[in-house]
């Protein structure tokens, strides 16, 4: 599958949820990702959330970009990094 797929860099944090939520457009569209602060702390170490997002941009970035490749994407619409 041949997908445009752009991450801007306007993540944001959700104190609801304890994730870093960060846009991604695939083929014009609109969707969210998300990765916990569990997640977070649990790959790269202690530290806040959205520093340790910037500081492992890319690779998360990367890895959401296959998981929507390979179309997992949930029915609400989100792709959740484990």
């Amino acid at each position: 599958m041949n997908q445009a797929i752009q991450f801007p860099d306007r993540e944001t944090w959700d104190a609801q949820q304890q994730a870093v939520i960060f846009p991604v457009q695939i083929n014009g569209m609109g969707m969210n990702c998300a990765i916990s602060q569990e997640a977070l702390r649990a790959r790269f170490g202690e530290g806040e959330a959205m520093a340790l997002f910037v500081a492992h941009r890319w690779d998360l970035e990367d890895e959401a970009e296959t998981l929507i490749r390979d179309d997992r994407i949930d029915n609400q619409g989100w792709l959740w990094l484990p």
